[in-house]
C-alpha cells in the first residue's frame, strides 16, 4: 500500500478507513515476515542438528537467499510509514574511496508556491545509494613508429615491449582478472569464458588456462620468497587440506594434498605480519611437513594429524595441540547424547577461551602471567576430573573416546600456560585453509599435480593479502606489471603483500 502523505483526505470517515487499511495491512506483513523469519530459524536448526538431518551447505546458502528475498519482497510491497528518524545511522556509510556521482533534484523554481517570495537557499539534504558498473573490457594498441634514414637506408624503431604471455593478447590487468576469479572468487574457467562471450570476447578455456599457467610461472619466485620469509619464523599454524586431482592414467581423480603454513602474530602483538604458504603435495606422508619445515625451529601449531609427531625427534620444534579440535570431539557428544559430562566439559573449555579473550593483543608476558594465575588451575582440575572419570565409563564410548584424545595431547594442549605467544587453537590456519574448501566444490577437481601447485602459489598470495588488508586484484597486476617490466630479484621484498605499495613507480 502507497500513499501520498501530502495528499491525505480531509473527510473523516476516509481517513478513518484508511487508518484500518494501514493496520489490516502492517499486520499482514508483519505475519509473512515472522513467518518467513521462522522458516530460516527451522533451516539452520537443520544446519546444526543430527548429522543425519542436516542439510547440505550450498542447498542451505540457497534456501537462506531466497527466504531472505522473500522478506524483502513483502517489506517492499506494503510498506509501512517512515520511522522517526534516529541519532544514529541504520547501517554502515558507503566507503569513502568510492567515487560519487552527484543528483540533484530540485524544486521547480525560485518562487514560494505560498506566498510568492523569492527562495533562498538554507541547506540541504543527502542520502545515497549504491550503484554498480558492470566490468569493461578495452583494447590496448601498442603503436611502434618506424623511422628511416635516406642516407644510409637505415630504419629506426623502438623494441616491442614484453608481455606477460609470450605472443598473447592477455595484459596484467586481465590475467589479474582470471585468477582472482578463479582463486579469490571461486569462479571456474568454463564460467569465465561464458562470461567473457556475454560481452563478445571469444575465450576458450584452454586460452584462460594457458593464462593462468603464464601468470603463475611470474609469481613463482614471489611465493618461494614468501616461503622463506613465514618458515624463518619461530611461530606457525599448520594444517592440511585434500585436493580431488586428475589422474588420467586410471581415469579418475586422486587425492592431493594443500599444505597450508600460517604466520599469525596479532594475539600478542608480535613484530611480523600476518601470512599463509599454500604448498602443494601429492599425498598426506609425514615426510611431506617435515621437508616444508626442514629449515624451521619453534613451536608450531598443529590438529591430531599424527604426523607431525615425528617433526619433534631433533627436539627444533614443540608441537601446541589444539583445543577447538579437543572441544570438537565433546560438542559432538554433547550434540548427539546429550550427556551432562560433556555439556560440563564443554563449559570449563569455555571459561579457557572467556580468560583468552580479555588478553588478545596483549603481550607475550603479560599474557602469560594472566594465564598462570588464572588458566592454570583450570587446566589442572580439568586434566584431574578427566582422569577421574575415565576409568568409569564404557571403553568404547564416544565420551571415553573423546577423553582419551583430550589427555593423549595433554601436553600439547598445556603449552599455552608456558608461553604467551602460543594459542590455544589452529583457527588462523584453519581460516586461511575456508576459502579453498569454497573452491573444490566450484572446481571439482585441479586437472593435474600442475594444477594444484599453480593453486598453491595464487592461493598464497591472495590469502596473505587479504590477511594484510590489500586487494587482490590491484596487488596481482601491479605486480605482474612490475615483474614484466623487469623487476630486480634481489628487490623482491618490495612485492610481498605487507610491504606493497601501488603508489610507487614501476623501477626496473
Amino acid at each position: 500500500m502507497r500513499f501520498d502523505l501530502d495528499n491525505l483526505p480531509s473527510d473523516v470517515a476516509q481517513l478513518q478507513q484508511l487508518v484500518r487499511d494501514m493496520v489490516e495491512a502492517a499486520s499482514t506483513r508483519e505475519g509473512e515476515i515472522d513467518r518467513l523469519k521462522m522458516l530460516i530459524k527451522q533451516l539452520q536448526r537443520m544446519q546444526f542438528g543430527k548429522r543425519s538431518e542436516r542439510l547440505d551447505p550450498n542447498q542451505l546458502a540457497l534456501a537462506l537467499e531466497d527466504l531472505s528475498a522473500d522478506i524483502g519482497r513483502v517489506e517492499e510491497s506494503t510498506p509501512l510509514p517512515p520511522p522517526v528518524a534516529e541519532n544514529h545511522p541504520r547501517r554502515k556509510p558507503l566507503p569513502d574511496h568510492l567515487p560519487r556521482e552527484d543528483i540533484v533534484v530540485d524544486v521547480g523554481g525560485l518562487v514560494c508556491p505560498c506566498c510568492g517570495g523569492a527562495l533562498h537557499a538554507i541547506g540541504e539534504n543527502v542520502s545515497e545509494m549504491l550503484d554498480w558498473v558492470p566490468a569493461r573490457l578495452k583494447v590496448i594498441r601498442i603503436v611502434r613508429p618506424k623511422y628511416g634514414c635516406r642516407s644510409c637506408q637505415h630504419v629506426a624503431q623502438a623494441p616491442a615491449p614484453e608481455r606477460p604471455i609470450a605472443g598473447g593478447l592477455a595484459t596484467p590487468g586481465l590475467l589479474s582478472q582470471v585468477l582472482v576469479a578463479k582463486y579469490c572468487d571461486h569462479l571456474p574457467l568454463y564460467r569465465q569464458s561464458q562470461i567473457f562471450a556475454r560481452y563478445g570476447i571469444e575465450l576458450g578455456r584452454s586460452t584462460l588456462a594457458g593464462w593462468v599457467g603464464g601468470a603463475s610461472w611470474w609469481l613463482e619466485a614471489l611465493h618461494r620468497r614468501l616461503s622463506e620469509h613465514v618458515f624463518a619464523s619461530d611461530n606457525l599454524f599448520a594444517d592440511d587440506t585434500p585436493v580431488p586431482v586428475l589422474d588420467p592414467g586410471r581415469g579418475r581423480t586422486k587425492t592431493g594434498r594443500l599444505w597450508v603454513y600460517a604466520r599469525e602474530q596479532r594475539g600478542w602483538s608480535g613484530p611480523d605480519p600476518p601470512a599463509a604458504v599454500f604448498v602443494y603435495a601429492p599425498d598426506r606422508k609425514a615426510e611431506r611437513p617435515e621437508a616444508h619445515l626442514a629449515r624451521f625451529k619453534g613451536v608450531l601449531h598443529v590438529d591430531g594429524y599424527a604426523g607431525f609427531e615425528k617433526l619433534t625427534a631433533k627436539g627444533d620444534i614443540v608441537l601446541a595441540a589444539c583445543w577447538a579440535h579437543t572441544r570438537r570431539k565433546f560438542y559432538e557428544v554433547a550434540e548427539a547424547e546429550n550427556t551432562p559430562m560433556a555439556h560440563e566439559a564443554l563449559r570449563r573449555i569455555a571459561a579457557l577461551y572467556a580468560v583468552e579473550a580479555e588478553v588478545r593483543g596483549q603481550s607475550p608476558a603479560h599474557r602469560l602471567a594472566t594465564r598462570r594465575a588464572r588458566s592454570k588451575p583450570m587446566v589442572d582440575a580439568l586434566h584431574a576430573w578427566l582422569e577421574a572419570e575415565l576409568p568409569g565409563l564404557p571403553a568404547r564410548s564416544n565420551l571415553a573416546e573423546a577423553i582419551r584424545y583430550a589427555l593423549a595431547r595433554w601436553e600439547g594442549l598445556s603449552r599455552f600456560l608456558s608461553d604467551g605467544r602460543i594459542e590455544l587453537d589452529t583457527n588462523p590456519v584453519e581460516r586461511a585453509i575456508r576459502p579453498v574448501a569454497l573452491g573444490k566444490k566450484n572446481h571439482l577437481f585441479a586437472g593435474s599435480d600442475g594444477g594444484g601447485e599453480r593453486w598453491a602459489v595464487a592461493c598464497s598470495l591472495i590469502e596473505t593479502c587479504k590477511l594484510n588488508g590489500v586487494e587482490p586484484y590491484a596487488y596481482l597486476k601491479d605486480v605482474l606489471t612490475r615483474m614484466v617490466a623487469g623487476h630486480p630479484i634481489n628487490r623482491i621484498d618490495e612485492l610481498l603483500p605487507w610491504t606493497w605499495n601501488s603508489q610507487s613507480d614501476v623501477q626496473t
